[in-house]
């Protein structure tokens, strides 16, 4: 199992920099919670990140501080930033995915018998036939990323579940998304905090990849 990197900790809460291909949470394979524990650490995780994406995970320490961070993400107070390759080039530099997902059998879809769902992103990059974007979620829902940049017609870099492999012009051995940001204001302190976990290095050589392609 590939240790996770503790990217902030207090008596309280920790944030973890989860590597991509370690479930958030998971009962028979090996996860991130699985981790903290060999760490000698009770951390639960507040969200989750899909198996494929590595970045910020915030846990709890305690009951007390797990259901107060469940009440800051219901009230849309932590703000999470991705990074993101994706194929092809968006037309606007700044644009929204707004469309309801539908989840279904652990599958998601754009619906409309789905539940609202939006998607702020920023064009960082234009690298040929790929564009580097910073990814703001607004609402949490499975796989919204995946779902809502499939569906504008530029599926992730290294999709496999929403898209097929064969169309990625860079043949990426994994999902070239990452949860680089979080911040939210402390449940004890009330002092905001942001922690940011660096791009690891096969998604570095992504870039460069496509630099040179």
């Amino acid at each position: 199992m590939t240790d996770p990197v503790f990217l902030y900790q207090d008596q309280r809460l920790l944030v973890a920099n989860k590597p991509a291909g370690l479930l958030t949470v998971g009962a028979d394979a090996p996860s991130l919670e699985h981790a903290l524990a060999e760490h000698g650490l009770r951390a639960r995780p507040v969200h989750r990140l899909d198996r494929d994406v590595s970045g910020c995970v915030v846990c709890a320490l305690d009951g007390e501080t797990r259901a107060r961070l469940e009440e800051l993400f219901r009230e849309q107070r932590v703000r999470k930033s991705y990074w993101a390759l994706v194929q092809g080039a968006p037309s606007v530099e700044r644009g929204k995915w707004h469309a309801p997902i539908l989840e279904e059998r652990g599958f998601a879809r754009v619906s409309a018998r789905g539940k609202p769902a939006l998607t702020h992103y920023r064009v960082v990059r234009r690298l040929g036939a790929v564009t580097e974007l910073e990814i703001e979620l607004v609402t949490g829902r499975m796989n919204q990323i995946r779902v809502h940049a499939a569906h504008a017609g530029h599926a992730l870099v290294g999709e496999t579940k929403y898209a097929e492999r064969k169309r990625d012009p860079l043949r990426a051995p994994r999902l070239a998304l990452h949860a680089r940001t979080v911040a939210f204001p402390h449940p004890w302190t009330r002092e905001p905090l942001e922690v940011e976990a660096p791009l690891p290095g096969e998604l570095l050589a992504l870039c460069e990849a496509a630099e040179e392609a």
